[in-house]
């Protein structure tokens, strides 16, 4: 492999490696849902602690999933991209295939 397609392949591994935890998920869930949440939002609806979500923003925020505003002393945080979405909705339909695949299984 080239060091270009390398280097392509890196970069999708590492917008993939920031979806890969469910509060992460959430976060972009919910961010693609309600356009922008606060911290204080995200902190309480995941149920962790400030700083544990902060790192969850700070993975996804270095992925380039999301970007933030800073308005005084609260940050808000946005989706960059909405396609993200549609990753998801492939992920779904994995997940249905999986769960076709097993029900076929105990037939």
């Amino acid at each position: 492999m080239d060091a270009k397609t390398q280097a392509k392949y890196e970069a999708r591994a590492k917008i993939v490696k920031a979806l890969a935890h469910p509060a992460r998920l959430l976060i972009v869930d919910e961010l693609s849902k309600a356009g922008e949440r606060c911290v204080c939002e995200l902190t309480e609806m995941i149920g962790s602690d400030m700083s544990t979500v902060s790192r969850h923003l700070a993975v996804l925020k270095g992925a380039g999933v999301i970007e933030d505003d800073k308005r005084g002393q609260m940050v808000f945080y946005r989706l960059r991209v909405k396609c993200v979405m549609d990753f998801f909705d492939c992920i779904e339909s994995v997940m249905a295939c999986n769960l076709k695949r097993q029900q076929e299984l105990l037939k």
